[in-house]
């Protein structure tokens, strides 16, 4: 296959930024979208050039690091699929593909496709865990949990922190990834103690940081590779009106 590869460059945050093209041939298509960009950093490298930098690590689907949008899409064409997971035989012979970084005020450009994303760690970190003394791992079944609520805690618990929520959000909201943080802790008996306070921390973190607000547009649920539902976003709301009760 041969493409033309439409590319964000930017040296740091402070750099202005530009979309070069560069052309590539050779591409299998049974190469993941991430082998294609080592090829073409193979390429650049030999002739000298600077090669671009993104995110990668597992390129399993698992740590969310592969944080680029194909074409305008947040992790590209095919739904429930990260980027390091999209093969190239779902583009043609000759097509031009933009790579772009995420678009967020508060995911800054780092270096061409790489954004700092610390501010999803920052949320987590104002709450997103439990600080109670729970003991060892009790026996499997001891703790009798309704099976609807360990289904939704578990839906809630894939999300792997990619960003595509944010990405996509006209907003820039970060609703989704909080709303899945609160909930997968919130709907187990080992998250109640704290499960107001929880979310009343992890919201204002989130509203520090400077995502915007959600106006239920769905887009997040739509990129998002874990199919994280949107029923979890009303799930926070409530919480959070509920810990704000007089």
């Amino acid at each position: 296959m041969k493409l033309t590869i439409r590319v964000w460059r930017q040296k740091n945050e402070a750099d202005k930024g530009r979309l070069a093209e560069y052309p590539i041939d050779g591409i299998e298509p049974d190469m993941s979208f991430l082998e294609m960009m080592d090829l073409l950093n193979e390429e650049l490298i030999g002739k000298g050039e600077d090669p671009v930098a993104f995110d990668h690590d597992c390129r399993e689907g698992i740590c969310g690091m592969c944080s680029m949008a194909i074409d305008g899409v947040p992790h590209g064409p095919e739904k429930a699929t990260t980027t390091c997971q999209l093969y190239m035989r779902h583009f043609k012979d000759g097509d031009t593909i933009t790579v772009e970084p995420w678009r967020a005020a508060a995911f800054p450009v780092v270096k061409d496709l790489v954004v700092d994303r610390s501010a999803f760690d920052r949320i987590i970190q104002s709450g997103g865990y439990v600080s109670a003394p729970t003991g060892s791992a009790p026996e499997a079944g001891s703790t009798p949990i309704p099976h609807e609520d360990a289904s939704k805690a578990f839906d809630a618990a894939t999300c792997i922190g990619c960003g595509a929520c944010v990405a996509a959000c006209p907003n820039a909201s970060a609703m989704l990834f909080t709303a899945a943080k609160v909930t997968h802790l919130g709907l187990m008996p080992q998250g109640q103690p704290e499960r107001y306070q929880r979310v009343t921390a992890m919201v204002e973190q989130m509203d520090a940081e400077g995502f915007g607000g959600c106006t239920n547009t769905g887009v997040c649920h739509t990129v998002c590779p874990k199919g994280i539902p949107l029923e979890t976003i009303g799930r926070m709301n409530g919480d959070i009106l509920k810990a704000l009760r007089p």
